[in-house]
């Protein structure tokens, strides 16, 4: 299907659009990709692959060329749009993402890997790369899991509690640098007054959730669905009856995990054991 087109002629798909404009202001202020970069501190390759909707670029990066351009906030808001554009995702995600934007509030379980809304660039990268993504595809897909974290950062973000399975604490990433800085990160967002993190201890014992992550989403109207993932597939499901089972399921785990306070003492000893990096 060919991008669709507003009255401007310019795309209506936020990624597409965001490319645009950014090679219109250039072009309209007479730069090179060579001189931006040398103006901007990056990289000119970086610029030349937003530019062609290779990569959306970090806030920071997306920042300056709006301080650059002289046009204070567009920029960053068409790469909001971009970043939370549920396009972006593969068509089975598509549907739940576009509940997930609308949730009033989120319960999570997982069983092997962070949820995505906690991961860092990175984290989902290294997750992504051991399942089919590789190259150009790679890199859209940790930018459009990375620009979920807005749902928890955002105005009036919604309450959202995790339970996670001490195994995803145990599976480090290869990298221990990466892996310190998502133990970071995770115990930061720990302290947001909308997060309640649990960890569930291996000494729990088996219990009814032992080989399904599972996310819920409060619905605006008061109807709760829920999403159940493996490695292999995705299922969004809205069946009342089959909803109530996962979620008395989901409440006789979190009556097994960690209290928040003891859950971020146990990252932080997690966080302890990984190797520092070398002081130069």
């Amino acid at each position: 299907m060919p991008p669709r087109r507003a009255v401007t002629g310019r795309s209506q798909e936020p990624r597409q659009r965001f490319a645009e404009e950014l090679r219109l202001l250039r072009s309209r202020r007479g730069d090179s990709l060579r001189q931006l970069g040398e103006v901007l501190g990056w990289d000119s390759s970086l610029f030349g692959k937003m530019e062609s909707g290779q990569t959306l670029g970090s806030p920071e990066v997306v920042q300056a060329l709006d301080q650059h351009y002289g046009t204070p906030g567009l920029l960053l808001t068409l790469w909001e749009l971009a970043a939370g554009d549920p396009t972006q995702f593969r068509e089975r995600y598509r549907r739940y993402m576009t509940l997930e934007a609308e949730a009033v509030s989120m319960w999570h379980f997982g069983v092997s890997v962070l949820p995505g809304m906690l991961q860092t660039a990175g984290y989902a990268r290294a997750v992504l790369a051991a399942g089919s993504a590789r190259g150009e595809e790679l890199t859209r897909q940790v930018e459009a899991r990375i620009g979920r974290r807005e749902l928890l950062t955002g105005h009036d973000a919604p309450p959202f509690r995790t339970v996670l399975s001490e195994s995803v604490l145990r599976t480090s990433l290869e990298d221990p640098a990466q892996w310190r800085r998502q133990l970071e990160s995770l115990a930061e967002e720990a302290d947001r007054p909308n997060l309640t993190l649990h960890v569930l201890p291996h000494s729990s014992g088996p219990h009814g959730l032992v080989s399904t992550d599972v996310m819920f989403l409060r619905l605006p109207e008061g109807r709760t669905v829920a999403y159940t993932e493996n490695a292999h597939h995705g299922e969004l499901i809205e069946e009342n009856a089959s909803v109530e089972r996962l979620q008395r399921a989901y409440d006789a785990v979190r009556d097994l995990a960690l209290s928040p306070a003891e859950s971020l003492k146990f990252i932080r000893r997690m966080l302890e054991a990984v190797p520092c990096e070398p002081s130069t």
